[in-house]
This record gives structure tokens, C-alpha cells and sequence, in this order.
């Protein structure tokens, strides 16, 4: 069971969309309002800000101060985090720290990535850049073409087929015209997923995710603190993290990301549960096969069985184990900084009862898969009702 020692008092996040009409500051206030909203606190309550941010998207530089002045939450300290697409739970993971040590008892946790601002092919050309830039990017890697390798990887080690990467885009669908947060809120066949065309071998338009502007907030307290200002949290079970190497050659294989392998031990540990314990699951589905990789990575499968557990629709919301019930990244949108704190407030919604018409059924424990690049950094938290 969680220690108790830190909680989740509050979760926000914006719609997901593909073009925000105003600024990142406004953009970054429409998640901490629902976030101070839902924990029914004031700014006075905040001791600590955490941005998180992938940069480059936008024009601002060191843009952790100009949203901590629109916020009103001067003089409090702000604080900026980056590890790519993971970076909003490597920001709760820093906040949870933050907390533990007793340096703050309240810390805010807000990320948000404005990626319309500059055309796609950059977006491209800036998300290659997460990669080695002297050994990689420059040759014309991509984010659909490195996952597309480890689709190739599994494919080859495991027999796994394009019809199975289908059926996750599938399922994303199902969830997605559910969330009123969502980019894309229509359902797709099978048909059509088989019928996009390819971007990078084996995957197809349909198997990718999209990206999108938007903003999350997740506000965590000390036990005290969280016992004294809210009547429902959530409490922080195990954080666990891993890095693996930037640079592809230096890994050992491709069949799965051991960062995301090493980061649930590593939580699994420090909660005291195992896999079998999970109720609802998040995880970071950049792309079709990426979710595969992650039943596997977090033990929902062994090693090349993943696919069996999404042709079994075992994780659909009436499955073993419930995955990505809210559209996942397939379905939202993926605005980098963001996408680990929507994450997290999915959960934390399911551990209330309050996730509407995609609540699993008495879900005691979640637990969130978020990954930073390719496969370069690994997070995963388990939080407890």
C-alpha cells in the first residue's frame, strides 16, 4: 500500500488541439485553472513551480518565468524541466522529491508544449534533433522512422504483423471520441488503419500519433498538507526512472525499450505491487507498436506476447487490464510537454470514480508509462486511491 507521505491534490489539463489560437501563457493558465479548480485551493498555497517544456517550439526563451508572473504565483520559485516527450512526470517525479525532502510542501506541476507555431516538416527536423546530432539526426532520422525500426525488430524476432499494430490504433479510436480533450474523436476501422498510407515501414499514417498544442497541470502536497486541503487524493505509490543510450548502436537490441523495462521494476519495487496489481494502465503509444513494446516493458506480457493481449481485447476496458481507456497519444494528440501530466490525470480521475464513461471499475491502482524520445528516457509512477 502507499506510504501516504505525498499525495495528488489537484489535475488539470486544455484541450488538445491542432492549432491554439493565443500564447503559451494562456495556454499554460487553461490546465493550472482547472487544476487549482479541482484541488479547490488558492495561488497562495503554491510554494514551487515546475515548467516542463520540450524548447524550441515557440519564440520564448526561459519561458518557466513568464508563466510563473501570468500565473500570479510570484514570489514563489519556478523551476524549468526538459527530458523530451517525458517531461511532465520527470517534472512530478522532481516535485514528489521537492516534497519528500520537505523543501515544499505544495508544488505545481505544469506542462505544456505550442507546437503550431512553427511548421511541421520543423517540428520533424526539431523532434530528430532529440536524437545524437552528430551520428544520427543528420542523415535524416525521424521519429517514425526509429520506432519504425523497432517495429521492424519485433517483427522479425516475435512474428508480430501490421494487423496488430492496426487493431491498437483500433482500440485508441474506440476511447477517443469519448474525450472531450481529444484532437481526433472519430472512430476508425480497421480497414482504414490497413488502408493509410505507409510513412516509414511497416508503419502507416494511422499508426502515428499527431502533434498538437496544449497544456497539463498536476498540483501535489505533503501528506499534511493534502490531508488539511482535499477530500479525495491520491497518493504517490512508486516513481521510477531510467535512462538508456542516446545513440542507437550502443544498445543492446531493438526487440523493446529497456529504459521503460528498468523505470516499472524500479516503481513496481518502491510501491510494493507487481503488474498483476494494476488496475488501469497509461502508456506512452507515440505510435502503434510503442504500446506493444510497453505491455511488454511493464510485464502486462512477456517478451513478444504483447500482441496477443490486444487481439484478446484484454486491454479494452472490460479486459485484465485496462490501457490508454482515454484515446491514449493516438487519439489526444501529442504536445510534448504535456502529454505525461494528461497522462496522469487520467488516472488519477480513474482512482476517483470520476472518469465517466471510460471508469474501470473499482480501480484501486494506476500506474503511468511515459517516454522521453526514442526510448530514451523511461518513467513510470504508480499512484494508489
Amino acid at each position: 500500500m502507499p506510504d501516504k507521505d505525498v499525495a495528488v491534490i489537484g489535475v488539470g489539463q486544455s484541450a488538445f488541439v491542432r492549432g491554439y489560437p493565443g500564447g503559451i501563457r494562456e495556454l499554460c493558465f487553461e490546465a493550472y485553472r482547472e487544476a487549482m479548480q479541482d484541488a479547490g485551493i488558492s495561488s497562495k498555497e503554491i510554494k514551487a513551480l515546475i515548467v516542463c517544456c520540450a524548447p524550441e517550439y515557440d519564440k520564448q526563451r526561459s519561458p518557466s518565468s513568464l508563466i510563473d508572473e501570468y500565473l500570479g504565483l510570484n514570489p514563489a520559485p519556478t523551476f524549468m524541466v526538459e527530458s523530451l516527450c517525458s517531461s511532465s512526470t520527470t517534472g512530478f517525479a522532481i516535485a514528489y522529491s521537492f516534497i519528500k525532502s520537505g523543501l515544499y510542501d505544495v508544488v505545481c506541476v505544469l506542462g505544456f508544449q505550442k507546437m503550431s507555431e512553427i511548421t511541421s516538416q520543423d517540428v520533424q527536423e526539431r523532434m530528430g534533433r532529440g536524437a545524437d546530432v552528430m551520428w544520427e539526426s543528420p542523415y535524416g532520422t525521424s521519429m517514425p522512422a526509429y520506432y519504425a525500426m523497432y517495429a521492424q525488430a519485433h517483427f522479425a524476432n516475435f512474428g508480430t504483423q501490421p494487423e496488430d499494430l492496426a487493431l491498437v490504433r483500433v482500440k485508441a479510436s474506440t476511447y477517443g471520441q469519448l474525450n472531450e480533450k481529444a484532437v481526433y474523436r472519430k472512430k476508425v476501422t480497421f480497414e482504414q488503419v490497413m488502408e493509410s498510407g505507409f510513412v516509414s515501414s511497416p508503419l502507416k499514417v494511422m499508426d502515428c500519433c499527431a502533434n498538437a498544442d496544449g497544456s497539463s497541470c498536476v498540483i501535489l502536497a505533503s501528506a499534511d498538507r493534502a490531508k488539511e486541503l482535499s477530500k479525495k487524493p491520491v497518493w504517490v505509490m512508486g516513481v521510477g526512472q531510467s535512462n538508456a543510450p542516446m545513440n542507437l548502436a550502443s544498445r543492446e537490441h531493438m526487440r523493446g525499450l529497456e529504459c521503460a523495462r528498468i523505470a516499472g521494476e524500479k516503481a513496481y519495487a518502491m510501491a510494493g505491487v507487481g503488474p498483476q496489481d494494476i488496475d488501469v494502465a497509461e502508456v506512452h503509444d507515440c505510435f502503434t507498436i510503442a504500446e506493444i513494446l510497453a505491455y511488454e516493458a511493464l510485464g502486462f506480457a512477456k517478451p513478444g506476447e504483447g500482441p496477443s493481449l490486444i487481439r484478446d481485447k484484454q486491454t479494452y476496458l472490460e479486459g485484465k487490464i485496462p490501457v490508454n481507456v482515454d484515446g491514449g497519444l493516438l487519439s489526444k494528440g501529442h504536445p510534448i510537454g504535456a502529454t505525461g501530466g494528461s497522462q496522469l490525470r487520467t488516472i488519477v480521475l480513474q482512482l476517483r470514480g470520476e472518469a465517466g464513461a471510460i471508469q474501470v471499475p473499482n480501480a484501486e491502482i494506476g500506474l503511468v508509462h511515459n517516454i522521453g524520445g526514442v526510448g530514451i528516457y523511461g518513467n513510470v509512477i504508480i499512484l494508489g486511491r
